[in-house]
């Protein structure tokens, strides 16, 4: 082979090849006008305060951002179902990273608006791999994030307040109860939340807020993890006595 040719060579294999060993994959969504919050939330806003050259001659850029803590790509804290649990700014920083279990259900989920994960698909995906390990973070991708940010796909609804027909699929309680029981340190999915659109009771939400269990909800990008090996970081604004709080979450490769 010619001196030449080797670094096409390399380019051609780089290209090829899936995502590395130590990649960083970003599941969240980004915040902007189109960020999908829940239908009787205060969606996302943006002002900008100034966007230009100053009379001093330099660029300058400000804004003023305003939204509810939960909406777009968040972390759902303990006490937000669970009275006298983990605000946001108590959640030890440990438990914000870790290993990560990824079980995709979306070949059923997507074909069933209404899909509740159940605890047969988490045994399942223990026969497969190994039972999950205290501490390791549980993920399921349901493969709604594709629908994002079509609102009325992603919910159900596009009409503001209206949650009656929100449709999407979420954790069964006996899930959760499966979860609680391998003492995961966070649950999270593709989806608005951990309990599916047409829940009454949330009682998945209390399961896992009794248990200090966080919750990740509208991740993006699951399918790009393995079933095991990666590691998530996981970092909310530390909202003091916050009950939910914007997150910025990525992965790590093995």
């Amino acid at each position: 082979m010619t001196k030449g040719l080797i670094p096409t060579v390399l380019i051609a294999i780089a290209v090829a090849l899936p995502l590395h060993a130590g990649t960083l994959v970003d599941l969240t969504h980004s915040f902007d006008a189109k960020t999908i919050y829940w239908p009787t939330a205060k969606p996302f806003t943006l002002e900008v305060v100034h966007k230009g050259p100053t009379p001093g001659g330099f660029w300058y850029e400000a804004n003023n951002i305003c939204a509810a803590e939960h909406g777009g790509t968040h972390v759902d804290a303990p006490v937000h179902f669970a009275k006298g649990q983990w605000t946001v700014d108590q959640i030890p920083p440990e438990r914000l990273i870790g290993p990560v279990a990824v079980i995709d259900v979306s070949k059923r989920a997507l074909k069933n608006p209404d899909y509740l994960i159940s605890a047969e698909d988490i045994l399942a995906w223990e026969k497969a791999h190994a039972a999950i390990a205290p501490g390791t973070m549980a993920f399921v991708y349901t493969g709604w994030s594709k629908k994002w940010p079509n609102k009325k796909a992603y919910l159900g609804t596009d009409k503001p307040g209206d949650v009656a027909n929100l449709h999407f699929p979420g954790f069964s309680p006996e899930a959760a109860n499966l979860l609680v029981e391998r003492k995961i340190a966070a649950a999270g999915l593709d989806t608005p939340s951990v309990d599916y659109g047409q829940s009454k009771d949330f009682k998945t939400h209390v399961i896992l807020a009794a248990a200090n269990i966080l919750g990740f909800e509208n991740l993006n990008q699951l399918d790009h993890l393995p079933a095991t090996g990666a590691k998530v970081y996981a970092l909310p604004m530390k909202i003091a006595g916050g009950s939910g709080a914007p997150l910025r979450i990525f992965a790590e490769l093995p």
